[in-house]
């Protein structure tokens, strides 16, 4: 009886196999292991969606642009190190990671600003005098570029575990990228941005350490390069970060639907900013919420389109209807207008903040706890822990 079984259930099987019915057969998801000395884009290039490109451990000087879905390139921690070619630049660029405050109408970035257009042109595979295909990630000055275009995003590619260092713009930078998860990646000492992405949605930061960087540890924007309204992230999320030495710690640039959760902030000119200017929509719906905040007193000069920073734990402005709640923030100290722990700041292009929600937080020893220096409509200071504010009165 039971040699009859196995029969009739392979007997089944086969019936089912060959018959209606049956199952497409699924490919499968490959795993590209790349050494040091060997290339991390010709493996990427091979790849097909779904599948994990995986660097071992050692330094790789190289950029890499991805554009296929579905990827993961991964490293194998710490120890995964991405640099520039020998003889690239690596030096600081301009910031200009926060100049909407007072120049939202130009949207314009300094000369190392072009990195979106870089990303975009790697396609056409230009050749040099070498006879090697150019980067155009590596000329834009970054490491891993994520490219996707305006017609169609690059859905649903991770890079994880590993480090991106000393590129003269931005150690990770996205474009077009539906889907987006980077998590522990450590960007340090790169020139502009740490991880930065553009006109993306449904992203997650998550578990990643940006530190000194010449402007935000991680930025996120609708666009640097034109004018145009703040645009709908679809729920972002960027939570348990750790941001430290930077210029700025986080910056979200006219966007709208974000939150910000759980990171640690410290040792930067200003913690985070939420930025908007006159265009419409505003940047709003942002939420900052369970971070902590301490001692962001690095002092960094004046731009031409920033104050000097220093001390400035949260800043919102031309922001509307996002909530500022149960976040640690202390010992945030400097002589700049922006310094605070909680700062609501009128834009240098003269919109308001509105409708923006600060509550239930803890402030202790900033100079002063709570700033408001907005005349912006329907904006509420309730439940914060606090000692000092500006005016009096809002703790």
């Amino acid at each position: 009886m039971k040699k009859c079984h196995i029969a009739y259930l392979a007997c089944t099987a086969a019936l089912i196999g060959t018959g209606l019915g049956a199952a497409p057969p699924v490919a499968a998801h490959r795993i590209h292991v790349v050494h040091p000395g060997e290339s991390i884009q010709k493996a990427v290039d091979a790849a097909q969606p779904g599948d994990t490109v995986l660097l071992t451990y050692g330094t790789y000087h190289e950029s890499v642009e991805v554009s296929t879905p579905g990827l993961t390139l991964r490293g194998v921690g710490h120890g995964t190190v991405l640099e520039p070619e020998a003889g690239a630049s690596t030096g600081t660029a301009p910031s200009t990671g926060s100049g909407a405050a007072k120049t939202g109408k130009t949207g314009k970035t300094g000369k190392t600003g072009k990195a979106g257009k870089a990303g975009k042109a790697g396609k056409a595979g230009k050749t040099g005098k070498t006879g090697k295909a150019a980067n155009s990630c590596a000329a834009g000055g970054n490491g891993i570029c994520v490219v996707g275009t305006k017609d169609h995003n690059v859905d649903d590619v991770t890079v994880a575990s590993l480090t991106v260092s000393g590129f003269a713009k931005t150690g990770l930078y996205a474009t077009e990228a539906d889907g987006l998860t980077v998590r522990r990646v450590t960007a340090v000492k790169n020139g502009v941005w740490g991880i930065a992405t553009e006109h993306s949605v449904h992203g997650v930061f998550r578990n990643n350490t940006a530190r000194d960087n010449g402007d935000a540890g991680l930025f996120l924007a609708n666009t640097v390069k034109e004018e145009q309204g703040a645009t709908d992230t679809e729920g972002t999320v960027v939570e348990h970060n750790r941001l430290e030495g930077n210029r700025i710690g986080v910056t979200v640039r006219r966007l709208r639907n974000l939150t910000l959760a759980g990171n640690h902030l410290t040792g930067n000119c200003a913690g985070v900013f939420v930025v908007g200017d006159e265009n419409k929509p505003k940047a709003g719906f942002v939420t900052v919420r369970d971070n902590r905040i301490e001692r962001n007193n690095k002092s960094c000069p004046k731009t031409a389109r920033l104050d000097a920073l220093q001390g400035s734990g949260i800043v919102l402005t031309g922001a509307e209807d996002s909530l500022v709640t149960r976040n640690v923030i202390k010992d945030n100290v400097g002589k700049s207008p922006l310094s605070g722990g909680i700062v609501l700041f009128k834009s240098f292009v003269g919109t308001t903040s509105e409708r923006n929600r600060i509550s239930d937080n803890l402030l202790r020893g900033n100079s002063p706890d709570l700033v408001n220096t907005d005349t912006g409509k329907g904006n509420t200071f309730e439940g914060n822990s606090c000692r000092s504010s500006k005016p009096a009165g809002l703790c």
